[in-house]
């Protein structure tokens, strides 16, 4: 590690963040890459049906959800650098692979080239579509492999280079990365695939992480073995480590907080074998394997878990399927100019999002209040913003205009949301769980992303083939308002669920999972 004479404190944590950010972009471009091609671009070549995209989108997301699960333990198992080295390479591979999709079909087929598979007639255009479908779902599932891996390592990461205060912040600043993502990729994938084929879209984003794997190989290492971090800063992004070890505390200012502190200590602990590192001063060893069923036992798991659950398909929606409603209900393909502009708007307002992160800073400033009530009191005013998106189809009717911003603030409360919801599992679990506690986190967001495609597909091939109506609507867009009244409702609902699973703060002491870990250690030396 670098010293500093001056006693100033470097920022490489924040280069770090920017790392982070680059990655969630690179991620979102990759997964956006299709949703901004199949209905004007892909369809017509394969036949596809709302339900065929609905079915892709859906299995992406469920793969993506067991891939959380067990990518936030590899990366709590491998670390950091090498773990974000696999993900972004695995998910790199995936979107490139989306490209030869169309060769693939064609010779199952037996067609020459994609204009046979264009002029196909009768029961082969069935064939096709299935063909086709399940030759994009296998490049999804190992797209959502290794896109599994981002969050659970950006957690990681930020929790490691960032003490808890600041964690919502450069949450916020990497999670804006998938607003940036679906920002720039509505401005240049539907040109791409204009001039150069939607396959060359898929290449060429694809091609971005392998460029992003050679910066992280050299620009990564814990902060403690950074020599690129001086002793001050890494004082900084350690202050939590000292009033982490679980024990009663001496220190009156402590007692009742539930928190398990010690108090303050003047240097760490040496290292204890078997203990793990957890915080940094518990021990230089590997971290214990913790059981999925010791999550499972806990409040805050749940909490968070079902939060996720209930609101983080809004957001896929939004994502998945913003660019077939603006076709769908009036008419501009995703290379028009003026769909273009209406992508890139709603993306812009939700860039506001990058401020959620410090709203609960502010109101503890303000308030004096614990960062965990702070936290939830920003949330439920989250909350309040998608309730906007009911309005969003009857306004419609005046100018797609008011979806787009409507559609934008939701979006922007989403990731203020989201960032916060992350961090709260940071708050709530020690370091050596972060990894899979995120992972779990994940998990709840991939269900609740497949449930949602899954229905959006069938629901709107059935409302176009039915005429339905809904509150004044027919066809499709009654389909979409149906889906509009859910995502207005859904952060208020999982709020509610949040706060009645964890009140109030308690984090999950250290002694819960280092106490199975030695019963375990203690039975195997018997």
């Amino acid at each position: 590690m670098q010293n500093d004479s001056s006693g100033k404190m470097t920022n490489y944590r924040w280069l770090i963040c920017g790392m982070l950010f680059l990655a969630t972009t690179i991620n979102y471009m990759d997964r956006q890459v299709l949703s901004l091609t199949w209905k004007d671009f892909i369809a017509p070549e394969f036949h596809w049906s709302d339900a065929d995209y609905g079915r892709i989108a859906a299995i992406f997301s469920i793969v993506y959800a067991i891939g959380n699960l067990f990518s936030g333990r590899f990366m709590d198992w491998i670390g950091t650098r090498k773990g974000y080295l696999w993900a972004i390479g695995i998910w790199s591979l995936g979107a490139c692979m989306h490209a030869f999709c169309g060769t693939a079909t064609a010779m199952w087929m037996g067609l020459e080239g994609k204009e046979a598979l264009i002029n196909a007639v009768g029961t082969t255009t069935a064939a096709i579509a299935s063909v086709s479908t399940w030759c994009f779902i296998v490049c999804r599932i190992v797209l959502g492999l290794g896109e599994s891996g981002n969050f659970p390592a950006a957690i990681k990461v930020t929790a490691e280079y960032f003490p808890k205060k600041d964690r919502a912040f450069p949450t916020s600043i990497f999670n804006s990365g998938s607003t940036i993502g679906a920002l720039v990729a509505p401005v240049c994938i539907p040109l791409i695939a204009k001039y150069y084929g939607w396959e060359m879209a898929f290449i060429i984003i694809g091609a971005l992480g392998f460029v992003w794997l050679g910066l992280w190989v050299f620009i990564y290492k814990k902060p403690e073995e950074c020599k690129h971090v001086n002793k001050a800063e890494l004082a900084y992004i350690q202050q939590d480590t000292a009033t982490t070890i679980p024990g009663p505390s001496p220190n009156p200012s402590l007692a009742g907080r539930g928190e398990d502190t010690l108090g303050e200590l003047p240097t760490p602990l040496p290292a204890r074998e078997g203990l793990g590192e957890g915080p940094k001063g518990l021990g230089a060893g590997p971290a214990p394997s913790i059981p999925f069923r010791r999550f499972l036992t806990f409040p805050q798991t749940w909490g968070i878990f079902l939060a996720k659950f209930i609101t983080d398909g809004v957001w896929w929606f939004f994502l998945f399927w913003t660019p077939a409603y603006i076709s769908d209900v009036y008419g501009l393909k995703s290379d028009n100019p003026t769909a273009m502009l209406l992508i890139f708007v709603l993306y812009a307002i939700t860039m506001l999002s990058i401020y959620g992160g410090k709203l609960p800073s502010i109101i503890v400033n303000r308030t004096g209040l614990h960062p965990y009530d702070a936290r939830l009191k920003a949330m439920f005013v989250f909350t309040l913003f998608p309730l906007l998106t009911l309005f969003a189809q009857p306004l419609g009717a005046y100018s797609y205009w008011f979806p787009i911003i409507l559609i934008g603030l939701a979006g922007a409360a989403h990731q203020s949301w989201s960032a916060n919801l992350f961090s709260v599992g940071s708050d709530l679990f020690p370091k050596h769980a972060v990894g899979t506690m995120t992972g779990i986190n994940g998990m709840a967001g991939g269900i609740s992303s497949f449930l949602i495609n899954w229905i959006s597909g069938n629901l709107f091939d059935y409302a176009e083939r039915t005429q339905m109506h809904f509150l004044g609507f027919t066809g499709k867009p009654a389909g979409y308002f149906i889906i509009f009244c859910y995502c207005a409702v859904a952060y208020l609902l999982g709020w509610m669920v949040l706060k009645a699973f964890v009140p109030k703060y308690k984090a999950v002491p250290m002694n819960n999972f280092a106490g199975r870990h030695n019963d375990i250690t203690s039975h195997r030396n018997k």
